[in-house]
């Protein structure tokens, strides 16, 4: 019936992302998100980027810095939102307060800088981004060692690796080699060659060619990653 659409159509909108601005970052959620089939409408002032990804996602050209010109495409109805403009401070601000005015429940902000972070924090954003600062971090983590991936996923220091088994474990079940006990690391996971990933468990055995997931407080998870 007409009226279990528009009900359809207005739950979308409740739960759907608006993506503000379409530089690397915001594309990214944008084109990951309608991928994934969640509601999204991406807003973008620039022409020229605008026309870039005509047809790939629902997207309007507009400039979110003014409040009456997201009313007027119906910010109001979104759950959530991602401002990728972390380039220009002063319209990141003006974008994340409208934001707040219009109560969207969920603000996710891209930044340069934690002292960009901490203004943008006052505004009223919920969560702020990093995307450099993080890639950077990830791959110092990552240059001329054993790991494969890594993820830092609280400032308190926990964190998941992906990595080639240090020698000294090779050959072993987990329960023999009793990691946590020993470098204070847990193993979630092990790949073999041309196999997906398996969860692991004490009987799992670790061989020179295989990849482990291990969780863990991240100075461990290096020390670890680094044995011999």
């Amino acid at each position: 019936t007409p009226m279990a659409s528009e009900e359809r159509d207005a739950n979308n909108l409740a739960s759907g992302t608006l993506v503000i601005g379409l530089g690397r970052f915001g594309a990214a959620v944008a084109v990951t998100q309608d991928k994934l089939g969640y509601e999204i409408l991406a807003v973008e002032k620039n022409p020229t980027t605008v026309q870039a990804f005509a047809g790939r996602f629902p997207l309007v050209e507009a400039d979110a810095t003014s409040k009456e010109a997201l009313e007027q495409l119906g910010a109001r109805e979104f759950r959530s939102a991602v401002v990728g403009v972390g380039s220009s401070l002063e319209a990141a601000v003006l974008i994340t307060a409208n934001l707040v005015d219009l109560g969207i429940s969920s603000i996710w902000v891209k930044a340069t800088s934690s002292q960009h972070g901490r203004i943008l924090r006052r505004v009223g954003a919920h969560h702020v981004v990093y995307p450099d600062l993080d890639a950077g971090k990830r791959t110092a983590h990552l240059v001329g060692g054993r790991m494969v991936d890594y993820i830092e996923l609280e400032t308190d220091g926990f964190a998941i690796m992906k990595l080639r088994p240090p020698t000294e474990i090779h050959g072993f079940t987990l329960e023999e080699l009793d990691l946590r006990g020993r470098y204070g690391v847990n193993v979630l996971a092990v790949r073999r060659p041309k196999q997906r990933f398996e969860y692991a468990d004490s009987l799992t055995r670790v061989n020179p060619e295989d990849e482990i997931i291990v969780s863990g407080d991240a100075h461990l998870l290096e020390y670890f990653a680094n044995r011999p």
